[in-house]
Formats: C-alpha cells, sequence, structure tokens
C-alpha cells in the first residue's frame, strides 16, 4: 500500500489505478482531468483524425447537432470522467450514458434524461455524478481495432510508443496473455518519430497499403500533439480502420505534465475539477498532497518518504492513519495553517500527528503555523509534534511557550505511540 502512495503521487497512471485499488482519494498537486470531447478538440487541433462532433448542454441544442452532423448513424454520449458510462444508470430511469441511433430526432429527449441527472457507473461515488454536458458525435463502422499509445519511459529516459493489434481491451491483459503482440519503438528526443519507426510500427499493428501510410501519418501527428501539450502520456484505444479506409481515433486518454502548467495555461484552464473530492481539491490550491485513508490519525508530514513511515509506524504500534498528506519542500505558514483546516474538518480524525524533519524546511514556519491553527480553529483533538532539523530548537521554544497542549515527541517512534495512545484514552 505505502509503495503505491509514493508511485501515485509522483505517476499520473499509477494516481488513477490507486485511486481504484484503495476507493482512496488520490491527489498530485494539480492532477488535470478533461473530459472527452476536450481532450477530441487537442487531437482534432493537431491533424489528428477523430469523428466529427459536437458539444451541448441543453437538450434543443443536442437535437440541432445531430441534425446538423447529417449523420447516418449518430453516438449521444454522456461526459463525465468515471469510466463504465455505457453501462451506467440515470437517476432519470435512463439506462446507459452512451446511446446509439439512426434517428435524429430522438437525440433531444436522449439528451433530457441525461442533462442535469445524476449518473451511476462503477467507478461513481453511490449517488453517481451530474451530467453537465454531452457530445454528439458521428458514429462510425470500425472494421478492426488496434491499440497505440505515446509514453515517458524512465528505462528510456525518454517517449516510448507502444502499440498491439489486439486494441478495443485491456491492453495489460494483452500483455500479459500475449506479449508478443506488444511492439515497442523508443523516440530519440531530438529526432523525433522517423518515418521509418511511424512504418514500422502501423506495419505490426496489422495495416496493409494505403492505410500503413495513412497510420503512419496519425502516428506523427499524435506525437507532435505529445509535445505540443507537455503530454505524459497520449493512449489511443482504439485507433480503428473503418470500412471507408480510414484510420480514426476513436477513444484517447491524454496525462499531462503538471510541472508544465506555466506554459500551459489554456490547456490547464479546461480542467474539469467538479468530480474531484472537494478536500483534493482544496489540497490542491495550497500545494498539498492529500490522500484520504480510513484510520483516525491524522498525518502532518514533509515529504513522501517520511510520510509512508509515518503512516508505517502508526499502523505498527496499532493506529490506523486517517490521511497521507504532504507539506513538501517549501512551506509557508500559511500552508501549515490550510493544512490543519483540512485534517480537523474530518470527523473520523480523533488526534494528530504532525512529523517535520526540516531540511528546506524551516521548524519555525511550521511552528508558528501550528500555533495559530491550534488557537483559530479550537483544535478539539490531541496533538503530538515531532520536529527535528533546521532552527528545531526555535521551533520548540515557540510551541513550548504558547501555552497550548501540544504533546512534544523525542522521534518517529514516540509520536506514534503518543497518537495510538492519545486515542485509546478517549
Amino acid at each position: 500500500t505505502l509503495k503505491n502512495i509514493w508511485a501515485a503521487l509522483i505517476i499520473p497512471e499509477w494516481n488513477q489505478m490507486f485511486k481504484q485499488q484503495l476507493c482512496a482519494r488520490v491527489s498530485s498537486r494539480r492532477w488535470l482531468n478533461l473530459q472527452e470531447y476536450q481532450s477530441k478538440k487537442l487531437m482534432q487541433e493537431s491533424g489528428v483524425t477523430v469523428q466529427r462532433f459536437y458539444v451541448a448542454d441543453n437538450p434543443p441544442d443536442a437535437l440541432q447537432a445531430a441534425k446538423r452532423l447529417n449523420a447516418k448513424e449518430i453516438v449521444l454520449k454522456a461526459q463525465i470522467l468515471a469510466g463504465g458510462r455505457g453501462k451506467g444508470v440515470f437517476n432519470s430511469g435512463l439506462k446507459g450514458g452512451v446511446h446509439l441511433t439512426k434517428d435524429p430526432s430522438v437525440v433531444g429527449e436522449l439528451a433530457s434524461k441525461m442533462l442535469g441527472y445524476s449518473l451511476t457507473t462503477k467507478q461513481t461515488p453511490k449517488e453517481g455524478v451530474e451530467v453537465k454536458t454531452v457530445m454528439v458525435a458521428e458514429a462510425l463502422d470500425i472494421t478492426r481495432e488496434t491499440y497505440f499509445a505515446i509514453l515517458m519511459d524512465r528505462a528510456c529516459n525518454g517517449p516510448v510508443m507502444v502499440g498491439s493489434p489486439q486494441g478495443g481491451m485491456d491492453i495489460e491483459e494483452v500483455a500479459d496473455k500475449s506479449p508478443e503482440l506488444i511492439f515497442k519503438e523508443v523516440i530519440d528526443i531530438f529526432e523525433g518519430v522517423r518515418d521509418d519507426q511511424a512504418l514500422r510500427m502501423a506495419a505490426n499493428l496489422g495495416f496493409k497499403g494505403p492505410l500503413e501510410r495513412q497510420a503512419a501519418d496519425q502516428i506523427k501527428r499524435l506525437y507532435d500533439l505529445f509535445l505540443k501539450v507537455d503530454a505524459t502520456q497520449v493512449e489511443v484505444n482504439p485507433l480503428g480502420e473503418t470500412p471507408e479506409g480510414q484510420v480514426v481515433c476513436f477513444d484517447a486518454k491524454i496525462s499531462f505534465d503538471d510541472n508544465a502548467e506555466f506554459r500551459q495555461k489554456a490547456v490547464f484552464a479546461m480542467g474539469d475539477m467538479s468530480e474531484s473530492d472537494p478536500t483534493e481539491t482544496e489540497a490542491a490550491k495550497w500545494d498539498l498532497k492529500y490522500i484520504g485513508l480510513d484510520g483516525n490519525i491524522a498525518c502532518f508530514v514533509n515529504g513522501a518518504g517520511l510520510a509512508m513511515a509515518t503512516c508505517d509506524i502508526i499502523d505498527l504500534h496499532g493506529g490506523k492513519p486517517a490521511n497521507f498528506l504532504d507539506l513538501g519542500g517549501g512551506v509557508k505558514e500559511k500552508q501549515v495553517y490550510e493544512a490543519f483546516k483540512l485534517l480537523t474538518a474530518d470527523p473520523k480524525v480523533e488526534a494528530i500527528l504532525v512529523n517535520i524533519f526540516g531540511g528546506i524546511v524551516n521548524c519555525a514556519i511550521i511552528a508558528n503555523g501550528i500555533t495559530k491553527a491550534c488557537r483559530e480553529l479550537e483544535l478539539k483533538v490531541p496533538l503530538v509534534v515531532r520536529l527535528e532539523g533546521t532552527n528545531v530548537q526555535e521551533a520548540k521554544r515557540i510551541l513550548s511557550e504558547s501555552g497550548l497542549p501540544i504533546v512534544a515527541a523525542n522521534d518517529l517512534d514516540d509520536a506514534a505511540k503518543k497518537a495510538v495512545a492519545a486515542i485509546t484514552r478517549k
């Protein structure tokens, strides 16, 4: 579990996986979530072939969009971030968040049962997620589905292309049962995707004749998108072939480098935080890394490694951590105060353990933030504090002279014992 916490904080793909595995709330500093239509728009702008589509936030606009498409068949998709939309259920009674129809006139009625209603899937909370927009798109037949992705690979110190002729399904399952059907091409960051690499990947994906060149062109355009938006991953599943001889990106997931937010303001402005846990969203505002767990001892720590060790030793002494909160390195007094607000707002929290090792962090800043938070928030749960490092003597003086009922700890083991004991006494 703790290994996965660390991975969740530094690897976007693991972030989502950890969220599903633990049923916990996971957030990096700024986890960017885009709706399906937004990802398609970015691909469209880079010359990647996608289905024709429109977006609507009311039934009349959805109906007009369906008529404008003038397509043989139309697909109407509820736009939420959670997966499993097709098998979801609306509280309006409508079943399925994805509907196919050859009659444009029914799109408005279908949209009226989606918009403003909550859709519940395997990945949403029990109460579901309110649908605010729908995508009205041209439905295309697919004669063959493949898988293609570009992602950052630490082993290669850069981006790699990964593809398989077996698309439209769980790629992990393909890798496990038929590893020979997974193809990989390392991309030189100075040269980019070469023509021979793109053609070789297209051939490995099973495209033949004119489609091979067309697929290679799409692969190069996807790499252009990867660079343009500072992505860490662009995954297309399926990259499909139509009866009319088109190579189309039918569905895509894009992960972004949070550190590039300063130069990707337009992309990050598209981020949809409405489906995120409110505590995660508030924590991200203050550059705090927060993961909600199911225990009752809140952890207030700087550094992911120290946070994992703190969770671990609480468990060792018979307690259960209520969260994982990492302050990071450049801590300010205001962040400490806001972190305490988050922790004390959780009704499960029966004690707070502060464990700070001041390298970059000035312990005195932490101490001032703690005393301010305790007074202004009128802290009512036991507080155990362990501080070491930069300016620690000044920090200890601030705490001891505060007159607040703060329990000082000599080391991490002592802090965990005292936090668990404080709850036991209650």
